[in-house]
């Protein structure tokens, strides 16, 4: 069997996602009967795109194309071609396409090839749930989303509980939940203490992470210390003097390394789809802190491994609570154990090849 995944979006915790996908589909007795291809582009600035082949496993194939995040119609036929010239030449029997971007140019290109193939599409948060744009731009990517499904067909691969309650009502859904590799993330777990309680977050810094938010609750917490672990277009909005911005890591290991250096986590996301860096600070024992969203709540289990928020003024109570370590460590390990349970890389993707059979 031949899956072809396709995905622009390749930066932050979906380069984490394909990672690990790569590794389990790129295992010998795996690719023995599943041969499978990446087609990506690799413009993020978060990533560094010479990098990508080395961190990959060589069990999976590598076709990188120019894909553009913005719209662009030229580019974007472009791409559509080019997309369907190398999966015309592959010619697999599963196609698999991430985020909405690669959902619009991969169906396009799917459509150029005339032949029926099984089609899947991962959405990793739904553009329509965007809150920086306006309520007319929802209400056209919801109708790209609605009528794309209902031409094109397929099925929809929801990567989180409340993804796949929406997800149904645009076509057919499964739910194959985002996961991590757990034990890697784990070996990167050391006990410390910090002086003052460090709160962070892992991120773009961009408007669905929500940076002024981090900034006020920063302001309104100066005897804590803030972490951002990442970079991004929105930097000037973070002024707090009490938050450190750590600027892009292309170091796996130097970030997991901040990562479990800070004693809660914060997502102050405003959209999700399931994410992955959440996943990980529960990996590395932190108790997680979290907007009450699609994806935050998913992950995250109030008043057991953590909290989930909806107004700034709820916080002081929650960080009260978790100044105590002993608190901390009791959160952080059911964190650990709801990992285990439901967000395990290898049971995920067991799950995922087990959909590409049917």
């Amino acid at each position: 069997m031949k899956v072809v995944h396709i995905i622009e979006a390749l930066g932050g915790g979906v380069y984490t996602y394909f990672r690990d996908l790569s590794t389990f589909f790129g295992d010998d007795e795996i690719n023995k009967n599943i041969e499978t291809t990446i087609i990506y582009s690799g413009n993020r600035k978060e990533i560094d795109a010479q990098k990508i082949k080395s961190e990959f496993s060589d069990g999976v194939k590598l076709v990188q194309i120019n894909m553009v995040r913005e719209f662009s119609p030229f580019q974007d036929l472009k791409s559509a071609f080019q997309l369907a010239k190398e999966i015309k030449k592959i010619n697999p029997d599963v196609i698999h396409l991430h985020s909405s971007k690669a959902g619009v140019l991969g169906r396009i290109a799917y459509f150029f090839l005339f032949r029926k193939k099984k089609l899947f599409y991962t959405p990793h948060g739904y553009s329509f749930l965007r809150t920086d744009i306006s309520n007319t731009m929802r209400n056209i990517y919801w109708g790209i989303e609605k009528n794309f499904q209902r031409f094109f067909g397929g099925i929809i691969v929801a990567c989180g509980d409340t993804e796949l309650e929406i997800a149904k009502g645009i076509g057919k859904a499964k739910l194959v939940r985002n996961g991590i590799d757990i034990t890697n993330v784990q070996q990167h777990y050391a006990p410390h203490q910090n002086e003052k309680l460090t709160i962070g977050i892992m991120a773009r810094i961009t408007a669905a992470r929500n940076p002024e938010v981090f900034n006020q609750i920063a302001l309104k917490f100066p005897d804590f210390n803030f972490v951002w672990i990442g970079d991004g277009e929105l930097r000037p909005l973070i002024t707090a003097p009490n938050i450190r911005i750590t600027g892009w890591i292309l170091d796996r290991k130097t970030v997991l390394k901040e990562l479990n250096n800070i004693d809660i986590y914060i997502q102050i996301s405003l959209w999700e789809g399931l994410p992955i860096a959440v996943l990980e600070a529960m990996a590395l024992q932190k108790p997680v802190i979290a907007t009450n969203i699609i994806g935050n709540k998913d992950a995250v289990l109030h008043n057991e491994t953590g909290f989930l928020f909806t107004d700034i003024n709820e916080l002081e109570s929650y960080f009260e609570i978790l100044k105590d370590p002993k608190t901390r460590d009791v959160f952080g390990k059911n964190s650990l154990a709801r990992c285990r349970n439901l967000f395990d890389k290898n049971q995920n993707f067991k799950q995922l090849l087990a959909l590409y059979k049917e």
